[in-house]
């Protein structure tokens, strides 16, 4: 499956940058697009198991509007924060373990993590470990509740 995607990918691109459309130039394409997917199909894609992964985008999906709204929030905190007059931060690091198995599902909750304002990832490792600076205690307690982590979990397992 990944060599007949990786074909696919390297067709359309060799059509992006070719721009002509005889029949040499296109059965070259095909040619070539076969023969790099052949050799590279592995380094691309890697081993596809097409319904985990469509189940795993469509989790995403769902998983997304409420990743923005946490992002609002937390736009809202950070400028009550920066604009209260004693400033109310109170910069931490906090390290939690999580048992997500997948580097999919580790990227996920640190890209989350660093999006939301008022925390950023520190580090993030395969075994599920993570650093994170929180900008005050709210943002450090409202990440170690775990709510992010169960609905990162849902969409890497679906469980």
């Amino acid at each position: 499956m990944s060599f007949i995607l990786t074909a696919i990918i390297m067709f359309a691109f060799w059509i992006l940058l070719s721009g002509y459309f005889t029949f040499t130039l296109l059965l070259s394409g095909v040619v070539s697009s076969l023969l790099v997917a052949y050799w590279s199909h592995d380094l691309l894609i890697g081993d596809v198991n097409l319904s985990r992964a469509s189940g795993m985008v469509f989790r995403l999906i769902v998983y997304l509007p409420w990743l923005f709204w946490q992002i609002i929030l937390a736009n809202f905190d950070i400028v009550y924060r920066t604009l209260h007059p004693s400033m109310p931060i109170n910069p931490s690091l906090i390290e939690f373990d999580t048992s997500l198995d997948t580097d999919a599902g580790v990227a996920i909750l640190a890209n989350s993590i660093t999006l939301t304002p008022g925390t950023v990832t520190v580090r993030a490792d395969g075994n599920g470990k993570f650093l994170v600076h929180a900008i005050a205690d709210a943002p450090a307690e409202s990440l170690l509740a775990g709510d992010m982590q169960r609905r990162v979990e849902w969409v890497e397992k679906g469980v």
